[in-house]
């Protein structure tokens, strides 16, 4: 079996001490690749030096995150468009709306928002959504690009049953990580209605931990149990959604394309 985690932040502090043995312990569960989502420019670096130690197995994507949206977002866009210009990157991301601590900076996350989406575009690459309290917003939001033609993924999915509906219906795939394993947060019962065509797995490490480890680090590794849980709603095999958790990240990261 093979899996990807499609959102990883591997690169930061969290992993400083042992990012070789947390890479090594996911490769034995059978994660082939990590994709490592921007936040803003102080981890540029850090991100880039993981994916050039790890070449076609970490994998990074560039994007100011809505809540990294400042006073100063017009320059730290401005970086983001120079780093593309620089260089090819998988994807635009992290990149949405934010509204769970305040929205102070509203107006600038909406701009921001709608200004790397109209980058996603002139590149050709997709996007990774990141989205807290703000899911319809979200996706009004999305919906006009999604009309011209732009594809990505809304990340940690934690939705309703017709919010997974309307992001699907746009071509957008939902990231599921480790919030499918908690009781109370009602995503088992939305997945059952949700078909694995749609779906990509995720862990958001360090965050977000599956059960058995909630509250603690999580890591690229726990793909796995996600996925058991995943085939347990689903009642199918976990090869089943290896397979085709797989191959739709593959797809909506052009691998094929750009790899073979």
């Amino acid at each position: 079996m093979q899996f990807v985690d499609t959102h990883t932040h591997i690169y930061l502090p969290e992993f400083k001490e042992d990012l070789s043995t947390v890479i090594d312990r996911a490769r034995k569960e059978g994660v082939e690749r990590f994709y490592l989502p921007g936040i803003d420019q102080s981890v540029m670096d850090d991100m880039l030096a993981v994916e050039k130690n790890y070449p076609g197995v970490c994998i990074a994507m560039n994007g100011l995150h809505p809540c990294s949206v400042k006073q100063d977002y017009k320059e730290e866009l401005a970086i983001v468009e120079a780093w593309l210009r620089r260089r090819k990157f998988v994807a635009i991301g992290e990149i949405g709306l934010d509204f769970f601590w305040d929205k102070t900076f509203a107006d600038q996350q909406y701009d921001a928002f709608t200004y790397q989406m109209e980058l996603a575009l002139a590149y050709r690459l997709p996007i990774v959504i990141h989205t807290r309290n703000a899911m319809e917003e979200t996706i009004e939001t999305v919906r006009p690009f999604a009309a011209r033609g732009l594809t990505g993924i809304f990340h940690c999915f934690g939705g309703t049953v017709e919010q997974a509906d309307a992001i699907t219906q746009m071509g957008f795939y939902l990231g599921i990580g480790g919030v499918l394993t908690y009781k109370k947060s009602g995503l088992e019962e939305v997945m059952k209605s949700v078909s694995l065509q749609h779906v990509v797995l995720e862990t958001d490490s360090p965050y977000l931990s599956p059960v058995p480890f909630r509250g603690k680090r999580n890591e690229s590794s726990y793909v796995k149990i996600i996925a058991e849980k995943l085939a347990e709603v689903k009642q199918v095999s976990i090869e089943e959604v290896a397979a085709i958790t797989t191959a739709n990240a593959d797809a909506i990261f052009c691998w094929n394309a750009d790899n073979s």
